[in-house]
């Protein structure tokens, strides 16, 4: 079967009206073989044998003439309009070759025809998107005109999602709760499930381009047109309504190359100003109600701290833990808040993550939890003085491993200070464990299980409950971890930040006027110098031009002439 004419490329549209309203108006016409015209017979000349030979000729002639409704043809056809072609009237009509729900609703309709006097159209006909000529049509659909082309993979699982979306039934509550989660996925069922889902109808137009007397051979089956809908108003032609581009032409190759120009044209109705000014209205009302919604969800006023206070948020990830020993890892964490730090009475400052397989990624074994957390505090300014940097919170965290015994070990600690510039951050911190010495240790933490833990895991850094001057830790042994990976999106709210911005653009402003005011006071002070020496100038001559002559030449010299 035929694609749409070479160099035919389509167009996508947008649409908020029912796509039902859609219809479009074909023409189809054929012109004339490509190949030399024949000549014309002449005339039949009157037979001295009599009329009976002339009317055999007459009417042999009168046969070889095609009649004018198989040489053009024009339809209108609404979105999923089912229109016959001659193959189905002919399959369908018997009701044994039925197997379907599809296939007898068709022989109900194509028998209704008949004693309604038959179908309208004669070579424009159409495939709907229930039908077979559509399924197989995304499955062998091809991107180049060439014959050796293998469709990708992608191509094919893409093809099969209609097939899918069509025959899926539902599950049993049994089967459902073991195959939530698929603890061994192999490669097949990854591939199979990663495919985008997204629901499109088609429909495909078609023509019959078979000679006079041959109507209904799938071999002269021609795809005029295809229509693709998805479920976002998204329309998309192939090939483009003609306008003012012309007609499509389609050269068939057989016997005589014949060619078929044909049209396709918008025929949806188009809607009436008033009604289109209804319709904004309702749109315009519909908006302000959902404006006016959101306003009410967000609050008039924004949410502000009190003076002298600053409010830090903070979304935090823990993004992944590489680099340990043994597998099943999670990670068990806490904020610590410094003096004149407080936080809500809701707010959680521990948490604990999911227990995550490692996979091998690299030279090292990743662990890859992707765990988010929320951290919201409040610093309050004291009576010291304020060039005196306060302490940060402080995030400490512990990572553990769990076995098939559901015994943990200890495989790392770690800490980290909360950053205090606002923004994206992302961090990875290493980790370490106290040791103990000896292989009897390592033997117990294998087959055993457990390892020397911190009572106090704030014992990272420096402890919350040491007062000293020193902290000394000779002769505790640690050893060195993996690392852990955070993200952290820090957000800092102040009412010293709006009057800082209010300050700055206060002075911006002051500069700019007082810059504009010195450039027009030198300005305004050289032109009136200008004019003062001017008006003086003036004066000089209109008061002394006598004295200005006499004093120019000497005395009793009178100036020649020429």
């Amino acid at each position: 079967m035929a694609e749409p004419p070479c160099g035919a490329g389509g167009a996508v549209y947008r649409s908020r009206d029912p796509v039902r309203n859609l219809r479009l108006r074909v023409r189809i016409q054929r012109l004339t073989s490509a190949g030399p015209l024949l000549p014309q017979a002449p005339p039949p000349l009157a037979s001295p044998r009599g009329p009976e030979l002339l009317g055999l000729a007459e009417r042999a002639a009168r046969g070889a003439r095609r009649p004018p409704e198989q040489e053009q043809e024009e339809a209108e056809v609404g979105w999923q309009e089912k229109l016959f072609s001659q193959f189905e009237v002919d399959l369908y009509q018997n009701e044994s070759a039925c197997q379907t729900p599809l296939d007898r609703q068709y022989h109900a309709e194509i028998l209704k025809l008949e004693k309604a006097g038959g179908r309208k159209n004669c070579r424009i006909f159409t495939y709907t998107d229930h039908d077979r000529f559509t399924n197989l049509e995304e499955h062998c659909q091809k991107v180049t005109d060439s014959d050796h082309e293998v469709p990708s993979y992608l191509a094919e699982r893409m093809a099969n999602v209609r097939r899918r979306r069509q025959d899926r039934r539902p599950i049993e509550a049994s089967s459902l709760k073991s195959k939530i989660i698929t603890w061994e996925p192999s490669e097949e069922f990854i591939k199979n499930n990663h495919v985008i889902n997204t629901p499109v109808q088609t429909m495909y137009i078609m023509g019959d381009l078979g000679p006079y007397g041959k109507l209904g051979h799938r071999e002269y089956e021609h795809v005029l047109c295809t229509i693709k809908v998805d479920g976002n108003g998204v329309i998309t032609v192939k090939p483009d309504f003609t306008g003012t581009k012309g007609p499509y032409r389609i050269e068939l190759d057989g016997e005589k190359r014949e060619v078929w120009k044909y049209t396709i044209e918008n025929a949806s109705v188009q809607v009436q100003p008033e009604e289109e000014e209804r319709e904004q209205r309702v749109f315009r009302d519909l908006y302000g109600r959902h404006k006016e919604y959101l306003s009410g969800l967000v609050g008039s006023e924004f949410e502000t701290t009190l003076p002298g206070t600053l409010r830090l948020f903070v979304n935090g990830e823990i993004v992944s833990a590489q680099g340990y020993e043994y597998d099943n890892l999670y990670v068990h964490f806490f904020l610590e808040l410094p003096d004149r730090w407080s936080s809500p009475a809701l707010q959680q400052l521990s948490g604990v993550t999911q227990t995550c397989a490692t996979k091998a990624v690299g030279w090292d074994n990743v662990a890859h939890f992707c765990y988010p957390f929320t951290l919201e505090m409040f610093f309050t300014q004291g009576d010291e003085a304020e060039d005196s940097l306060p302490q940060w919170p402080v995030l400490y965290f512990e990572v553990l491993s769990l076995d098939f015994w559901q015994r943990y070990r200890v495989e790392g600690y770690g800490s980290l200070v909360l950053p205090a510039s606002p923004g994206l951050h992302t961090l990875t911190i290493p980790t370490w464990r106290p040791v103990e010495l000896g292989t009897v240790a390592e033997l117990r933490r294998f087959f055993i299980g457990g390892s020397p833990e911190l009572e106090d895991i704030t014992y990272v850094r420096t402890p919350s409950t040491f007062k000293g001057s020193r902290l000394s830790r000779l002769g505790f042994r640690t050893e060195t971890t993996g690392s852990v990976t955070f993200r952290l999106y820090c957000l800092q709210q102040s009412k010293a930040f709006l009057e800082t911005s209010a300050l700055r653009q206060r002075m911006q402003s002051v500069l700019d006027r007082f810059g504009g005011f010195s450039q027009q006071c030198s300005v305004y002070n050289v032109l009136e110098a200008f004019q003062r020496a001017r008006r003086r100038m003036q004066e000089a001559r209109q008061s002394h031009p006598q004295d200005l002559i006499s004093t120019s030449a000497p005395a009793g010299h009178h100036p020649q002439e020429p």
